[in-house]
């Protein structure tokens, strides 16, 4: 009798989906979210969240998601006011993730973009050892290989521009972006940005020193006015590469880096692990292996040029 009852219970338990097991019955679960743009807080809502569900945690039942928008200067404020109401985990997007960490050793921080290692957040990609995890973007690595191949694009220009902003490049990724530039045998000129009252004073300052094409940096605030920037470029002549595939649906000539989607899909399995009782200290920090390449030939055609066959063969997404 009592093994039918074991081999019941059992049946019972593998009956229920594993997104469910583990979790605590009739518990709700506190997400808490810093970004610097709207447009980051819609795409997690979008994509995450939606994940999210899909493993058992669905807003409005057990879960609340507690979202907070800010220029970097307001994020260390408005992560306290995060912390006030005591979240289960915070995700932080970007430049988010400094004063995410910075102000908390113990609430589970999951991170999206920034990499912890360079801020001292976490000891390694498989063994984070602190209360930091996520996925990183690679962004110095992969602003060399869009240089690469906006080169490509563009074989007889020998003067680049880049844009990035003013507080979210090191000295380290531009050795390594002019190290890059000197092997393809072009000059790179750097010009950084604050806030986007710069960006008219930046692209002047492009065309005064005979910039003739642009790569845009890797960061949230320039995936966030990528229509603005691209707008800008396209009346300065400069053929562009931006840092995400549909940033060349907004003006870019062209657009490449991970599958954005698929990156915040496995932050979502990052969460509910947390939810579920795991520790950020034992959960890999996940890098991207699925990458993404547009081409806008309608910009092509505005500026002028005839892109390479290579590089058409080459493009997941073709814009005409």
């Amino acid at each position: 009798m009592q093994r039918r009852t074991f081999i019941a219970g059992l049946a019972a338990t593998m009956a229920i989906p594993l997104s469910a097991r583990a979790q605590t019955p009739n518990r709700v679960y506190r997400l808490g979210h810093l970004a610097n743009s709207a447009e980051s807080e819609a795409f997690t809502r979008q994509v995450t969240l939606t994940e999210l569900a899909r493993l058992g945690f669905i807003e409005g039942r057990n879960l609340i998601f507690d979202s907070r928008v800010g220029e970097p200067d307001a994020l260390p404020g408005l992560m306290r006011e995060l912390l006030a109401a005591q979240p289960d985990a915070v995700v932080a997007i970007g430049p988010a993730l400094s004063p995410a960490g910075a102000s908390t050793r113990t609430v589970p921080v999951v991170a999206f973009g920034s990499d912890p290692i360079g801020l001292g957040l976490a000891a390694s990609y498989a063994q984070p050892g602190g209360n930091v995890t996520g996925v990183v973007i690679l962004s110095s690595e992969l602003d060399t290989k869009r240089l690469t191949i906006l080169r490509e694009a563009v074989p007889d220009r020998r003067r680049f521009a880049m844009l990035v902003p003013r507080q979210g490049s090191t000295k380290r990724d531009d050795v390594a972006l002019q190290k890059m530039a000197a092997g393809l045998g072009v000059e790179l000129l750097v010009f950084d940005v604050g806030t986007p009252s710069d960006y008219p004073a930046a692209f002047a300052a492009m065309q005064a020193q005979g910039a003739e094409a642009l790569v845009i940096g890797a960061n949230p605030q320039l995936q966030r006015d990528g229509k603005q920037l691209a707008g800008l470029a396209l009346e300065a002549k400069l053929p562009t590469v931006c840092e995400w595939a549909d940033m060349a649906r907004d003006g870019c000539l062209i657009g490449y880096g991970p599958n954005r989607t698929e990156l915040r899909k496995r932050m979502a399995d990052q969460i509910a692990k947390i939810f579920r009782g795991a520790t950020p200290r034992d959960i890999p920090i996940e890098q991207p292996t699925v990458f993404e390449f547009a081409l806008n030939l309608k910009i092509a055609k505005s500026l002028d040029l005839t892109v390479p066959s290579t590089l058409l063969t080459r493009a997941e997404e073709v814009i005409e």
